[in-house]
């Protein structure tokens, strides 16, 4: 399976989530560093959905990025 993963810089390092698994997240001084612990996050976070008896929710976001011209 293919999950969406958004990373986003802020201020103080890099955080990433996963849209389709609420609660997923990772937090990090670099994008490498947050890329490597989402990817660990994730089949954690699937293995405590199972664990709990929930569902697991297939990808289902799809990224698209629309180029702009700034005002």
């Amino acid at each position: 399976m293919k999950y969406t993963v958004i990373i986003e810089r802020g201020e103080q390092g890099y955080g990433a989530y996963v849209p389709d698994l609420p609660g997923c997240i990772a937090v990090a001084d670099s994008r490498e560093e947050v890329m490597r612990l989402i990817r660990e996050a994730i089949p954690f976070h699937i293995e405590g959905l199972k664990d709990a008896g929930q569902p697991v929710p297939q990808p289902s976001c799809d990224v698209v990025q629309v180029e702009v011209e700034a005002a």
